[in-house]
């Protein structure tokens, strides 16, 4: 797992549950249905608004954004370096036999080496992005709508509980465990939100625009390899997508 995203989830988990334990018994936070309503009813919720699919692949890419590794942006610029290395030397036919996992740099490679214009090569992987980046936003959306609705059914729980109490004013001495057990909703729905679903949607966010960076060093190297670029002026172009103090030296 990222190291930064597992101490944020155990530092924010553990935080609040000494702040329980200061204050109380942490059995006096649990409650079972109020965990189902607001668990229950934001999923609910969520498969009425987005398809099937979609909230599977959402799930899916939170596992893999926290557990994969970053892809280096520099890495990137060294494989563009070494395409347009091999091209100069072995012509543009070479980059059909490359070895790679990008599929988008494959299609790259193969286009240039077919001869397609420029201007279909452009099109085509400009596309590509433009297609990944909705792909990526829907996925997004589906964890910023729970953290919209989970607030929301903790809502609905606090006021089901409320309900419920006031049916039972004749009795004084049910009336404060049946206010605290009606609020444990709202907390519930709030710590999913906050603590879950929102910094699980920033994270796909960041890892989108990461993953949007390289497209975009490979698009722009394999528009250089067209052009007949040397190497160094590559680099030059490709490097301006990464931050000055983070840009990895040609040479390495």
């Amino acid at each position: 797992m990222d190291l930064g995203s597992f101490v944020g989830i155990l530092s924010g988990i553990s935080l609040i549950i000494t702040a329980i334990f200061l204050s109380g018994e942490l059995l006096n936070f649990v409650n079972l249905p109020g965990v189902m309503i607001v668990l229950g009813g934001t999923i609910a919720a969520t498969l009425i608004t987005f398809q099937l699919k979609d909230v599977k692949t959402a799930f899916q890419a939170a596992i893999l954004v926290f557990s994969e590794k970053r892809e280096d942006p520099n890495d990137m610029v060294a494989t563009m370096l070494e395409l347009c290395t091999l091209s100069r030397r072995a012509g543009l036919l070479a980059l059909s036999k490359i070895e790679t996992e990008s599929n988008f740099l494959k299609k790259a490679c193969i286009m240039i080496s077919d001869g397609s214009k420029e201007e279909i090569i452009r099109d085509t992987l400009q596309i590509e992005i433009d297609s990944m980046k909705q792909r990526h936003f829907i996925i997004q959306d589906v964890f910023k709508k729970m953290a919209i609705y989970s607030p929301s059914f903790g809502m609905i729980g606090t006021l089901i509980g409320l309900v419920q109490m006031l049916n039972e004013l004749s009795n004084p001495e049910t009336v404060g465990p049946a206010m605290a057990v009606a609020l444990l909703t709202t907390l519930y729905g709030s710590i999913l939100s906050t603590l879950f679903f929102l910094p699980i949607a920033g994270k796909l966010k960041a890892r989108t625009v990461l993953e949007v960076i390289n497209l975009q060093i490979i698009f722009e190297g394999g528009v250089s390899i067209l052009e007949n670029n040397n190497p160094i002026a590559v680099y030059e172009k490709l490097s301006s997508y990464i931050p000055t103090k983070l840009r990895r030296p040609m040479n390495q």
